[in-house]
């Protein structure tokens, strides 16, 4: 009786083992030849590719282990049901309860370890990430990201911008200093939120303060009205950024900058989203492992692995899609942050639960 724990869990992580494996190098061969190119254009040394390489693998794993662990799930219970070896736990008297009971810790177990690793390993490998594929491969000047501001130069000019919303093509919390050749400040404008219509920004109304170059003294300040701006960045350039910004930052940090953020006045919708998202992106693995039982009890003993295979792949893709779906509302203030972040956990939760209820233990 003892030993059967022993023996689910130790099939179930050899399934498991084989199928992080498979995605993951799946997942870099089509990433590393899509950057292959780049690669070679600035003669990459070893040492980048080996960066490289372990830099993308906390990156994956977070965007793998869900499917993974629902994958590894149904082949697990499906494979031990075409064997016949369920039906012969469950003739010596054990509970179909007791036989998904080790699977579902394991699954928690793994859970707990993906938040680990999205919260404290994820953010510092994707710094790492980007600026070896966006700085040092694509050659990109690398904006410097400081307690939620964007600092960046165009020319003579350096560019602040506190907030940036690329979704509803708005920046909030503008400067732009205008330097002279000597690096000396003539010119500083400061706008409170920018409108992007391609390809300039608009601003209803900005303040500008002109300074002496020699004593930085101010010599004038002026209002101004229906202003277009040139900010040497497109709404997708912004899009770019926070999206590589919100990998690097953890639970804790998109929760310090909402609070800053509002504080200030500005809009905090797309952080609350992205707050939210990412504390039920570790509850996902625990939902797909639980939804995972059911299905791979359905399974018939002349059923092939390859339709658990492709059943694992089609709740995977119908989860990213109610989850993309979910978030755009969110993103769009069409839904409340926390429904846009927990929607898609929340429906394939009752789902799973439906089904487990349903099942003859």
């Amino acid at each position: 009786m003892n030993q059967v724990p022993l023996y689910l869990i130790r099939h179930f992580s050899q399934i498991l083992a084989l199928t992080l494996a498979a995605c993951t190098g799946l997942y870099l061969l089509v990433d590393f030849f899509e950057k292959l190119d780049n690669f070679i254009e600035v003669g990459a040394s070893a040492e980048q590719y080996l960066v490289y390489f372990f830099s993308s693998l906390p990156l994956i794993f977070v965007q793998i282990a869900p499917l993974s662990l629902l994958m590894s799930m149904v082949l697990t219970l499906g494979g031990l049901g075409r064997t016949s070896e369920i039906t012969a736990m469950r003739a010596g008297g054990i509970s179909l309860w007791q036989i998904i009971r080790p699977l579902l810790l394991a699954v928690a177990g793994l859970t707990i370890f993906y938040l680990l690793v999205n919260e404290l390993v994820a953010p510092l490998a994707t710094r790492t990430h980007n600026r070896i594929v966006e700085y040092q491969l694509k050659g990109r000047p690398e904006p410097s990201l400081t307690a939620g501001h964007i600092w960046y130069r165009d020319g003579q000019r350096i560019i602040n911008v506190v907030l940036a919303l690329p979704r509803q093509k708005r920046v909030q919390g503008v400067s732009l200093y205008t330097l002279n050749e000597n690096f000396q400040l003539i010119r500083r404008l400061q706008i409170n939120e920018l409108r992007f219509v391609a390809p300039y920004w608009f601003a209803a109304t900005a303040k500008e303060f002109r300074f002496a170059p020699e004593s930085q003294e101010l010599l004038d300040t002026q209002d101004l009205t229906d202003l277009t701006v040139d900010l040497g960045r497109t709404a997708e350039d912004f899009a770019q950024q926070t999206s590589k910004r919100g990998g690097m930052d953890n639970a804790y940090a998109l929760w310090r900058d909402v609070n800053k953020f509002e504080a200030e006045g500005f809009d905090t919708t797309g952080l609350r989203v992205d707050l939210q998202a990412r504390l039920a992106a570790p509850f996902a693995c625990l939902i797909m492992g639980l939804l995972g039982v059911p299905f791979a009890l359905r399974f018939e003993r002349g059923s092939s692995p390859a339709l658990g295979i492709a059943l694992s792949l089609l709740i995977g893709v119908a989860y990213f899609l109610l989850m993309s779906m979910a978030l755009a509302f969110g993103y769009a203030g069409a839904l409340p942050p926390f429904i846009a972040g927990w929607t898609a956990n929340l429906i394939f939760l009752l789902i799973s639960l439906y089904l487990l209820l349903r099942m003859r233990v």
